[in-house]
């Protein structure tokens, strides 16, 4: 039997894929009425909107030419972007956090690489967090910036890829704890894991950025390096049971295998378990990532200036100049969000059906 080629097989699916839509959506008289009526919904909702956002938009100009055009204010955008990118930080600096963004934006880039994964790119994680914060201070020109002028987009990527590249370092032990045969080993790493996700991430942080200095009076305890404190082992106690996860999932001959050839507990956890763990959960960190990005605007409600509130705070205070300027820029920063976003959660989708074809052809090899 000759096999199936690669556009058959497409189309085939691709026609299984509109047989399930149709059943779901088609039906009965009464799917197909709620299909229709949403259908319509969704269509007078979306002409609205494209009137609103691109034929009758301002994309340059003043207040009043937005005013009479009467669509969105994309003019206050172009106005006030490096504000709400980059808040304060001085603008003849701005050079500092630009290459900040393109090194991390880099970085998640090349960690998207199969190819790439190893103990480079790990090093890698490791440096490029440490070399923006020493550009945006400004340890390699003679103009230091305090931390409290840090802002915007470049302080959001900051706080996220310290605190999720320095989780691990946690969250590793502390599966490996959770899953110990010593019963206080494991009883001390599953308390701290079960109290730290039993609290919201705000509560973590108001106790970072006020109980802390509160109890280390004779500290000068930086606001900064509190908050990647605290968010490190937040988000390190919901990494450790997704590397718990990985674990248990491996068959038990992985371990009886590894102890059958002399190899001690260390040396089968580092170059057996851990490995295959870390591979099969690859999906699941990067779902967790996109999460992790999305809860950063809390640190607003401390004191911080992440993206989202620098965009607010240049909204509130442009209001008297761009008068009803907030949905344009909460529009900005729906964008900016759903670029990073997006296109992370659709390699997520393709990285766990690569992984399971990769899994599949093994499978059939043995």
């Amino acid at each position: 039997m000759s096999s199936m080629s690669l556009p058959d097989a497409a189309r085939i699916r691709s026609s299984r894929r509109w047989q399930t839509l149709k059943a779901g959506l088609f039906s009965s008289p009464l799917n197909t009425t709620i299909t229709l009526v949403v259908l319509a919904l969704i269509a007078w909702v979306g002409s609205h909107l494209v009137d609103w956002a691109f034929i009758r938009a301002t994309w340059s100009g003043t207040a009043q030419d937005c005013q009479v055009n009467g669509g969105a204010c994309w003019a206050f955008v172009g106005v006030n972007l490096k504000l709400m990118l980059f808040w304060t930080y001085p603008s003849d600096l701005l050079w500092r956090p630009i290459l900040g963004l393109v090194l991390m934006f880099g970085l998640a880039g090349l960690s998207t690489i199969p190819r790439f994964w190893g103990r480079g790119l790990i090093l890698a994680w490791i440096a490029v967090p440490l070399l923006t914060c020493l550009l945006l201070r400004g340890y390699f020109s003679g103009i230091t910036v305090s931390t409290n002028d840090w802002g915007g987009l470049p302080l959001t990527m900051l706080i996220w890829t310290i605190a999720y590249a320095s989780s691990f370092l946690i969250a590793i032990p502390l599966a490996l704890g959770r899953r110990s045969s010593m019963g206080g080993v494991r009883l001390v790493s599953t308390g701290f894991i079960e109290i730290v996700r039993g609290m919201p991430m705000l509560v973590v942080l108001y106790v970072s950025s006020l109980i802390v200095p509160m109890a280390l009076p004779y500290f000068d305890v930086n606001l900064f390096f509190s908050v990647e404190v605290a968010l490190t082992l937040f988000i390190a106690c919901y990494l450790a049971e997704v590397i718990r996860a990985g674990m248990q999932a491996l068959p038990a001959g992985q371990s009886e295998a590894a102890r059958a050839l002399g190899l001690s507990y260390w040396q089968t956890t580092g170059l057996v378990i851990l490995p295959q763990a870390l591979r099969a959960i690859i999906p699941p960190l990067v779902n967790l990532g996109i999460g992790v990005l999305l809860s950063t605007p809390l640190i607003g409600f401390i004191g911080m200036i992440d993206f989202l509130t620098a965009v607010r705070n240049t909204a509130a205070t442009n209001e008297q100049i761009w008068p009803h300027c907030y949905p344009e820029a909460y529009a900005f920063a729906a964008l900016v969000y759903f670029l990073i976003c997006f296109p992370a959660s659709r390699y997520s989708l393709w990285l766990e059906r690569r992984l399971k074809a990769s899994t599949s052809h093994q499978a059939k090899g043995k």
